[in-house]
Order: C-alpha cells, then structure tokens, then sequence
C-alpha cells in the first residue's frame, strides 16, 4: 500500500465552499492508518494554463458531476504543514460556489471519486463542529477563523 505525501514543491490548489443553511460541505482527510484526521473543501490543484477559478469548476465536474456558480471575489490562504511527518506547500484560492437548483437535495452527504480512482466521503457541517475537541479539524488550519471574520 502506498501512502500519500506531500510533494516537495509548492501547489496551487483552488477549493470550493459550499454552504447549505450555514454549514459547509468538507470531505474527509485520513491518516496512514485510514481514521479520519479532518476535513477539507472540496477542489483541487491548479494546472498548468488554467486559472483558479477553471479549475474549481473543472474539479466539481469531475467529483460531483455538476457545474457550478462562483460567487464573490476569491479567498487566498498559504498553508505550511506537516502530514504524516512530511513537510507540505500550498497556495490555496477558496471561492463560494452555488450548486445548481436540486443538486444533492434531501442528501447529508456526498460521495465522490478523487482522479487517483480513490472514493470519498464529504458532508456539510457547522463551523462550530469544526476545530473543537471531539470534532474533526478544519483544514487548511485556520480556516474556520478566516471563515466567521469574513462573515462579520
């Protein structure tokens, strides 16, 4: 079994927020022994000649099936952290994106299919599950607070 590490160069990942009656929609994030550690939005890197915002609407249709709407200007994070003891680099762009009209309805949460082939789980929560003890851990770390100042 291969176990994911951070490459050794920084990314460039665009994330989507998307938040159904306050709560935000965030995958799960494993450790090597396949518990949950946390939770992220959902996106993905950045590729070569494509903007943040392509690549946030390409990473849903590929995840979810579904097109979606970006609201707002963009939220820029620079994550520096360790997973699993290696060292990871990350430019984050997070945009507000609306699904469309009945995507998902009556669903608590969303399974999806990451590029690796690899299955995941996501589900939307209150920013006050998140980051407390007994709650799974907001990634990138910060955010939550980045979240409420922006919402004040």
């Amino acid at each position: 079994m291969t176990f994911w590490r951070p490459p050794s160069h920084i990314r460039i990942k665009a994330l989507g927020l998307n938040w159904r009656d306050g709560r935000l929609l965030a995958a799960e994030v494993y450790d090597d022994a396949g518990r949950v550690k946390g939770v992220r939005p959902l996106g993905g890197s950045v590729e070569f000649g494509e903007t943040s915002a392509e690549a946030v609407r390409r990473e849903f249709r590929e995840e979810l099936g579904i097109d979606v709407a970006l609201v707002g200007a963009p939220l820029y994070v620079e994550n520096i952290y360790q997973h699993e003891g290696a060292l990871g680099h990350e430019v984050l762009i997070l945009f507000d994106v609306l699904f469309p009209e009945g995507a998902f309805e009556g669903q608590d949460c969303v399974r999806f299919q990451e590029d690796n082939g690899a299955e995941g789980l996501a589900r939307w929560f209150a920013l006050d599950e998140l980051d407390v003890e007994g709650g799974p851990d907001l990634y990138p770390a910060g955010l939550k607070n980045r979240l409420l100042a922006a919402n004040v």
